[in-house]
């Protein structure tokens, strides 16, 4: 069974609904801050495996849309960073970088020693490290393919997509329930909360925000241009040393469209359209992403593969409870980073973003952690994830 892009989108919505209903009704949801298109998405999945395995009929989505989506949501991005307010917390974006690269040299090492240790390939467990964990399913399915032809690595791009998928699924539930154990057990979190802040971008998407029609269309045209003109610059790096993924090349045209407007006095990018627009993109996405995951394939991952995918799941939330919450300050801002580095270190930055909607639902704004993540988990991670792991494969290939 097959359903068009029309019936693929309704199908999201209902999703997204879907989710809002059992995160409002099922108390443990709630108290752990699961995102709604996490917890409407899996249920419907596990639906279909079922149907998959008990009937042997497979439903299929048109995920046609589901790129354009994802790119738009990067392109909010873009057009929501503030360079001036960006260059304010210098600081904080240094260490939290230097958090992120210590994760991809830890899923690396961990990837490589634990596939010796189990009779693999110690390329298989890169493959299981911050290629397809950190760098999500485009990097894994570039990298497989790479795997395969250069090294000989049988099925490496179908490996790589699984554990990608693991990865999608285990960022968005653990992200939460970490979050909220720092929140718990940091009294400068708890203090943190009762700080009386307006929400702002990204941080609480169920906020009424005044938008006029004018303002609606102009993000839109700012939206298209940097899909347009990102699409453009990723296909003139391809095969270059500086090639970079289609969506790192629309957020940095997002970002030059904002602040080169602003700094030209040509025009003010409206944050209240942008953040809308940019959250019913990261909505429908994640529902699409996670009602059309291949759970089957994650079935037949080999035992080993699970061990290693399940060791690297424990080691991602011990790494945000012990290093990157501590790093940030051990505070709430630093508890909200902690989710959202749980997203994009398993999973992908709309992950991380859902995240920590979720936490800032509950229990309050997080300005450092939108500011940051962002920019870190869609921008400078790809970069230096593509160093990190030639580094690793110029001593283990």
């Amino acid at each position: 069974m097959k359903l068009d892009a029309y019936a693929t989108f309704v199908a999201a919505s209902l999703v997204l609904l879907l989710g809002r209903r059992l995160v409002a009704a099922t108390p443990p949801l709630r108290a752990y801050s699961i995102p709604e298109p996490v917890a409407g998405g899996l249920i419907v999945a596990l639906a279909l495996l079922a149907l998959r395995q008990w009937s042997g009929v497979a439903v299929e989505f048109d995920t046609g849309m589901q790129n354009t989506l994802m790119l738009a949501f990067f392109a909010t991005i873009g057009l929501s960073a503030n360079l001036a307010l960006l260059a304010q917390g210098g600081r904080a974006l240094g260490v939290f970088l230097a958090v992120v690269v210590g994760l991809l040299l830890m899923q690396n090492a961990l990837g490589v020693a634990l596939a010796t240790a189990l009779g693999l390939d110690p390329l298989i467990g890169l493959l299981a490290g911050s290629i397809t964990l950190s760098g999500g399913h485009g990097t894994g399915a570039a990298w497989g393919t790479v795997f395969s032809e250069r090294y000989g690595i049988a099925s490496a791009t179908e490996l790589a997509l699984a554990c990608a998928t693991f990865g999608l699924v285990l960022g968005g539930l653990i992200g939460g329930p970490v979050a909220r154990y720092l929140v718990k057990r940091s009294r400068g979190a708890e203090a943190a909360l009762t700080a009386e802040e307006a929400p702002t971008g990204f941080e609480q998407p169920d906020a009424v925000r005044l938008i006029t029609a004018p303002a609606m269309i102009e993000t839109l045209a700012l939206i298209a241009v940097s899909l347009s003109a990102g699409s453009a610059l990723a296909r003139l790096l391809h095969g270059s040393p500086l090639e970079l993924p289609a969506f790192v090349c629309v957020l940095f045209v997002g970002v030059l469209l904002r602040n080169g407007l602003q700094a030209l006095g040509w025009y003010a990018v409206f944050d209240r359209a942008v953040s809308v627009l940019g959250n019913v993109a990261l909505s429908l996405f994640l529902a699409m992403a996670l009602m059309s995951l291949r759970l089957w394939e994650l079935a037949e991952l080999a035992l080993p593969m699970l061990v290693l995918l399940t060791a690297q799941t424990a080691a991602m939330a011990s790494y945000a409870i012990w290093i990157t919450f501590r790093a940030m300050g051990s505070n709430y801002d630093a508890a909200v980073l902690a989710a959202g580095h749980c997203g994009f270190g398993l999973g992908a930055t709309p992950t991380a973003i859902a995240n920590m909607q979720a936490i800032t639902e509950h229990f309050g704004p997080s300005h450092l952690a939108f500011m940051l993540v962002p920019i870190v988990g869609a921008f400078f991670i790809d970069i230096v994830n593509a160093l990190v792991i030639k580094l690793f494969l110029a001593v283990v290939g």
